[in-house]
């Protein structure tokens, strides 16, 4: 698979070995950066399609998590039956506004009807719980299309909504409201959970979506909250993948990059929405370059193995 890197935010093209080792072929976005990051509007969203062009496939990097929804870019071109499997400490399975945003394209990539499927892995932050999980996607469990698995969680109430029935849960409902309890991956076997899971998927093809907050802190350094899986265990998920479906197209986020915006309002909402006391901002940039890259030349070397 091609590797090619989007850069956004600068974050990757300073990873010297990676380049060296695998000469990503380079897409300058820095002009959009601010404008991209975290949410875009239509005429962001078009410049960076043209750009794009007619690739497809592959392995593209993104750089930091607030550029995630660029994936919706590249699954909106899946012409045939597919399932999407992402790696995520967060579900970005919003339905509210903005829809070109980090933490609803999901959502947006679900209006691909060849999306088929979905597998969220690892979801753990509190976009599953009340009240953020009131504006989540929940009629996308209907018919078990998506299936959300946690590291780590507990029960989420959920008031005046419907929540489907679906393998990944179980519900227990009220008058008003229901309580969703989650199949947790914390004490799984997860080589046999994993394996099952993807041996029942509907499809050959897959489009995987990595990213790296759903990891500890000792392997990314990111923009978000520390995630739960180790790299090991990412790295045996993303080898299943490998040896037994069909990729058709693969990204990788969860870079850090200091956030800068033109438009003061979403600097604002940028502030809010980020977590505090985010690791990579009390350490040398080199630091977090270092622990970014090795992780990365990790699942690149899975990946084309």
């Amino acid at each position: 698979m091609n590797i090619r890197i989007l850069d956004f935010d600068a974050s990757l093209t300073c990873q010297k070995n990676l380049l060296t080792e695998y000469h990503p072929e380079i897409i300058d976005f820095k002009d959009l950066s601010c404008s991209a990051r975290l949410w875009m509007d239509k005429r962001t969203s078009e410049a960076i399609r043209y750009r794009i062009g007619e690739l497809t496939g592959g392995i593209s990097l993104f750089g930091s998590g607030d550029f995630h929804h660029i994936s919706s870019l590249f699954t909106d071109k899946i012409n045939d039956p597919a399932t999407l499997i992402v790696f995520d400490l967060h579900p970005d399975w919003d339905i509210l506004p903005p829809y070109l945003g980090c933490g609803s394209w999901v959502s947006r990539a679900l209006r691909n009807k060849n999306i088929v499927k979905c597998l969220l892995i690892g979801p753990s932050s509190c976009d599953i719980y009340f009240p953020c999980i009131q504006s989540g996607n929940l009629k996308s469990l209907e018919d078990n299309r998506v299936e959300i698995y946690p590291y780590k969680s507990t029960a989420s109430l959920v008031l005046l909504r419907k929540v489907p029935y679906n393998k990944s849960i179980r519900l227990k409902r009220g008058l008003l409201s229901a309580k969703i309890f989650w199949h947790d991956l914390e004490k799984e076997n997860l080589r046999n959970f994993f394996s099952s899971a993807i041996s029942e998927l509907p499809t050959k093809k897959v489009y995987v979506s990595i990213d790296k907050d759903c990891l500890k802190n000792e392997y990314a350094l990111t923009n978000w909250e520390e995630g739960m899986f180790s790299l090991d265990q990412l790295l045996m998920m993303l080898k299943l993948i490998k040896d037994n479906l069909d990729i058709i197209g693969l990204d990788i986020t969860g870079e850090y990059s200091k956030c800068a915006y033109v438009q003061r309002w979403k600097g604002v909402v940028s502030r809010l929405d980020h977590p505090k006391n985010v690791k990579a901002e009390t350490l040398e940039e080199s630091t977090v370059s270092s622990v970014n890259e090795t992780t990365n030349l990790k699942l690149l070397s899975v990946l084309k193995s």
